[in-house]
């Protein structure tokens, strides 16, 4: 069993910003990707960004040029640098461990950010 514990969300202004961790119970470095996803009230869970073990990335479009996903082996933990926030960003952001390809992988209880002035 892996655990994904998420921390880092809280309340920020628009054009504000926030990093998000998360931390694994596993080595990271193992995992064939990582990633962020997140929820809003009403809306189905929707992905944000991905880093497979070769740290190559992937974004959603509502979020290129304004957030990076990271890695930090040595830690254990993944990062999620929001920049220039906006109020559609406000949602329950999770964190999804996949160790093999074709898994759902492991998810964490999530944390919530939200953007309003």
């Amino acid at each position: 069993q892996v655990q994904v514990v998420e921390s880092g969300g809280g309340l920020v202004q628009p054009g504000g910003s926030l990093r998000l961790s998360c931390a694994v119970s596993r080595s990271i470095s193992s995992m064939y990707v990582m990633g962020w996803y997140r929820q809003a009230p009403g809306k189905q869970r929707e992905l944000v960004a991905t880093i497979t073990r070769w740290s190559t990335t992937n974004y959603a479009d509502s979020v290129k040029g304004r957030f990076t996903i990271s890695r930090d082996n040595a830690q254990n933990t993944v990062y999620l640098q929001m920049n220039s926030l906006k109020p559609e960003d406000t949602a329950v952001y999770y964190c999804n461990a996949v160790p093999v390809s074709g898994s759902q992988g492991f998810w964490g209880q999530g944390t919530q950010v939200t953007v309003s002035s």
